[in-house]
């Protein structure tokens, strides 16, 4: 069974990679600007998951 955090980090790196790609030329700028983008992926959805927690179903 897949974990949700997996599933974020595969969704995340996807979608890095395309914007990447389509936004910057240069390859050090798409780099840095897909690890820029997976990087805050990461962190919202690890903040918004921590700040829903204590929400009730």
């Amino acid at each position: 069974m897949q974990s949700h955090l997996l599933l974020l980090a595969i969704f995340a790196f996807f979608v890095s990679l395309v914007f990447a790609v389509l936004t910057k030329d240069d390859a050090a700028e798409q780099l840095r600007f897909g690890g820029m983008l997976f990087a805050g992926f990461i962190a919202a959805g690890l903040v918004l998951g921590w700040l829903m927690f204590p929400v009730p179903l």
